[in-house]
């Protein structure tokens, strides 16, 4: 299964209420923060969404929740 690194490196403090949100379902609270996700359409999707707020790259290892 291939997985997304995604980090949020932009402050969402000047976000709209549905760019929060879309950080915060994808488990992001802290500028800095890195989290794991499965690399699927929704989440390629919500990365597209807040594209300017977040980074994602591909992540080989094991995820340690699946």
């Amino acid at each position: 299964m291939a997985y997304l690194k995604v980090t949020l490196l932009r402050s969402t403090n000047n976000a709209s209420k549905k760019h929060k949100a879309t950080v915060q379902a994808l488990g992001l609270r802290k500028i800095g923060q890195t989290v794991i996700q499965k690399d699927n359409d929704a989440i390629r999707g919500m990365v597209h969404h807040v594209r300017h707020l977040v980074v994602a790259e591909p992540y080989e290892g094991e995820d340690d929740e699946a």
